[in-house]
């Protein structure tokens, strides 16, 4: 009797997911496999053929990986300083990095624009100093958008590392630095595997929101194109639908190959998890 009472209270929610979510994603992939009625792999035979639409593909996963090596190199020693606050420090630092997430991405990205242009912030702050003697390019190139990107997501992984490290129980540290372990070594051998749940999970999101992300790219980006603009192109520029379902079907098998990675690399790391 329980039990048929709690699947009675998620009926409405499997429902929800199926009509809106599983329904729709079926949909968009199974189209991907026929064409003009018969099946059919020449999309991806077309898209994996032609070298514009692989540049695309592979600046869309560096623009990512580097994003999210990035967000990990600054995010874990934040999250650490973090962790290791008493509760009205905690409080009040995870705030401020959280905080970009409570702002829109449009105005983050006209805020990076103004920054980063020609005649932006930065280049009038190096052109003044001397250290460069002519703007540099980095508005609308895939550094600009990495910039962004880490400006993103950045909390993401803090806020998934910090709930991690806070557990850590900081005897372990002093237990190793007892036993002749110096205190980098210590935190590489004790705070670093112990944080890999965190980590994974924090890059994962970093990466695939990298990955999927649209109005930052489209906005730092300029004629640079990634994925996610590309598909927009396609669907509502082109009107040619079957491509976008092909790159939709791409990004969906890369966000599960990416995934899948990083479980396995865990495994590997941290085996008891």
């Amino acid at each position: 009797m329980k039990r048929s009472y709690i699947m009675l209270l998620l009926l409405p929610g499997f429902v929800f997911l199926a009509a809106f979510m599983l329904i729709p994603i079926l949909l968009t992939v199974g189209s991907t496999f026929f064409d003009k009625g018969e099946l059919s792999f020449g999309g991806y035979w077309h898209f994996f053929g032609d070298p514009y639409f692989l540049k695309i593909l592979w600046t869309t996963l560096r623009v990512s990986l580097v994003t999210t090596i990035l967000c990990v190199l600054i995010g874990f020693p934040v999250s650490y300083y973090i962790s290791r606050r008493n509760p009205r420090q905690k409080a009040v630092l995870l705030g401020l990095a959280i905080f970009p997430l409570l702002t829109s991405s449009v105005v983050r990205s006209f805020s990076w624009m103004i920054i980063l242009g020609k005649k932006g912030l930065l280049n009038n702050t190096l052109v003044a100093l001397g250290i460069v003697k002519e703007p540099l390019d980095i508005l609308y190139t895939p550094t600009a958008m990495m910039i962004g990107l880490v400006h993103l997501f950045l909390p993401l992984i803090i806020i998934t590392l910090v709930g991690v490290m806070e557990n850590i129980d900081p005897d372990l540290l002093k237990a190793a630095e007892s036993l002749g372990a110096s205190r980098l070594k210590a935190f590489v051998r004790v705070i670093v595997p112990l944080s890999v749940p965190g980590l994974i999970i924090g890059s994962i999101l970093v990466f695939v929101g990298s990955l999927t992300a649209y109005t930052t790219p489209a906005l730092l980006g300029g004629k640079q194109r990634v994925i996610s603009t590309f598909l927009y192109q396609n669907a509502i520029t082109l009107n040619d639908w079957y491509l976008a379902s092909v790159v939709a079907t791409i990004m969906m098998a890369i966000t599960f190959i990416v995934i899948a990675l990083m479980n396995k690399l865990a495994n590997k790391v941290n085996p008891k998890g």
